[in-house]
């Protein structure tokens, strides 16, 4: 419990650290001025450090050894074509039940994101191996070790929340598309998310590639049904846009759904194999 809470810590004191001097250089700065570039790096070194940390106390812990088992999960790519599909496909499949829903409910549909499909196409897998820098801290270091004591299923929701709290600054980061936006209603459907991330890293047997491949996906395919709303500036507001409400509901019917499956599992049982040779 110590690394845990250990590994929480650093990583909070450093992502907002980093971000609030970014912000802070920003809002000094000319845009794509030096100093703009450098509060640019710094933000991205915050995105980084739940890798960071977790890569220097598993270093501590276990050594040479530990770590490339950390890293290799990173390229496991050897899993069913399937979980590719679910990786790829799930905000997608979300989204567009949500605008289903309301079609149905209002007779209306919502309005269609308007960047093309192949750019979205694109955008995921060259923004891929940048997620690493969060999963091989959320998933690779975190939820292993929270399943022992929590199941995987009380795991994926305390790390949701815990994963969710930690982008808050972004909230308030002008330029952001998280800014003025109803933070919880973002706790909710990170939470929800959080849970669905951990099924899928239970059932490829702890590949942080394909968590990497989901995340990438998220980001990148969530617009495909817009669900911000137009200045936005209550954060802690929890008025959204209906759009954003549906896709929270579905997120959670498919997230009850993995919860009910993972009871008992914990993930250490099952993540003792090499995934290097």
């Amino acid at each position: 419990m110590r690394s845990l809470l250990k590994f929480f810590s650093l990583t909070y004191i450093l992502s907002w650290s980093l971000w609030i001097a970014a912000a802070a250089i920003w809002r000094a700065a000319p845009t794509f001025s030096g100093l703009a570039s450098i509060g640019s790096f710094l933000y991205l070194l915050g995105v980084f450090a739940p890798a960071l940390v977790a890569l220097a106390l598993t270093a501590t812990a276990d050594g040479r050894a530990g770590t490339l088992d950390l890293l290799c999960r990173t390229i496991k790519w050897s899993v069913g074509a399937r979980w590719y599909v679910f990786a790829i496909g799930y905000m997608v499949v979300i989204k567009l039940a949500a605008a289903l829903l309301l079609r149905i409910a209002t007779g209306t549909w919502p309005a269609f994101g308007q960047e093309p499909l192949y750019i979205m196409a694109i955008a995921i897998p060259f923004s891929t191996p940048v997620q690493a820098g969060e999963e091989i801290g959320w998933r690779g270091y975190a939820l292993p070790r929270l399943s022992v004591r929590l199941g995987l299923s009380g795991a994926s929701i305390a790390l949701g929340v815990i994963w969710a709290c930690w982008h808050l600054p972004f909230f308030f980061i002008l330029g952001n598309d998280k800014s003025g936006q109803s933070f919880p209603l973002y706790l909710l459907g990170v939470t929800a998310l959080s849970v669905a991330m951990a099924w899928l890293y239970w059932r490829t047997n702890g590949s942080l590639l394909l968590t990497m491949l989901m995340h990438a996906a998220v980001n990148n395919t969530k617009d495909i049904v817009p669900s911000a709303v137009t200045n936005a500036t209550n954060v802690f507001a929890l008025s959204s846009s209906r759009v954003a409400w549906l896709s929270v509901a579905v997120l959670w019917t498919c997230a009850a759904y993995f919860l009910v499956r993972m009871r008992g599992v914990k993930l250490q049982d099952g993540f003792r194999d090499s995934v290097c040779h």
